[in-house]
């Protein structure tokens, strides 16, 4: 079992054929499969299970403790758990706070962030630099790409499509009123949708099964299934299916 003398190894549930490399940190209440690969100056701690043959490239992180510093209207709710499914990949410097379920084959991105209660789905992409705030789901094979923000209390279905640059949103009135569960709700983009890059998507829009918004469109109503929407505000185009 090749697990460099420089690392700090204090969990002993560990599977078979584990590479762990300089000066990573794996804590005592972590479980480890076989066929890991954990990288150098990774840090895991208590309460992570890695599945067979994930592989975790240097500087990620995960099992970071939610904060909210006296700052925030929300105050963090998690357990202190990971569960990351077999064959995975986590790049280099992803940050994977507590509450965090992510499955099979899925990969994320260098420089990710993926906050407490989110749950992804298997053979799902996370690209760089994607940012999952808290309870945001994300379905099996979807694909959200580079610098991309998936607010608060927000769902992707399956087999949905986010392009690059996307922001949504989940407050209408900035954090003025305060944090309410009910009330501060993100977007929900249902099975198939695609959104193009630079979209902006407002609270609580439903973009519907097998969707389209164009690139920079601003979506500030819900857009009907199967429907191409594009502009600023966005309005529909035309159908793309029955």
């Amino acid at each position: 079992m090749p697990i460099s003398s420089h690392a700090v190894v204090e969990t002993t549930s560990l599977g078979s054929n584990v590479d762990i490399g300089h000066f990573a940190v794996v804590a005592a209440g972590a479980t480890i499969g076989s066929d890991v690969v954990i990288h150098p100056h990774v840090v895991i701690g208590d309460g992570v299970t890695i599945a067979d043959g994930v592989e975790i490239f240097p500087g990620a992180f995960l099992g970071r403790v939610p904060k909210g510093a006296g700052a925030t209207a929300r105050t963090p709710e998690f357990e202190r758990r990971i569960s990351i499914g077999a064959e995975t990949s986590i790049g280099p410097n992803a940050v994977i706070y507590y509450d965090v379920v992510i499955g099979n084959n899925t990969l994320v991105g260098d420089g990710a962030s993926i906050r407490e209660r989110c749950r992804i789905g298997s053979y799902v992409i996370i690209s760089r630099y994607v940012t999952l705030n808290y309870n945001a789901t994300v379905g099996d094979r979807s694909k959200v790409m580079d610098m991309t923000h998936i607010t608060g209390n927000c769902t992707i279905g399956e087999d949905v499509f986010v392009s690059t640059g996307v922001s949504t949103m989940n407050d209408n009135a900035m954090g003025a009123d305060g944090y309410d569960e009910a009330e501060v709700r993100g977007p929900t983009i249902e099975n198939g949708a695609m959104v193009g890059g630079a979209a902006t998507l407002l609270p609580r829009v439903v973009i519907g099964e097998g969707a389209l918004v164009a690139a920079s469109s601003l979506v500030s109503r819900s857009v009907p299934a199967g429907s191409l929407v594009a502009g600023v505000p966005a309005r529909e185009k035309r159908r793309l299916q029955p």
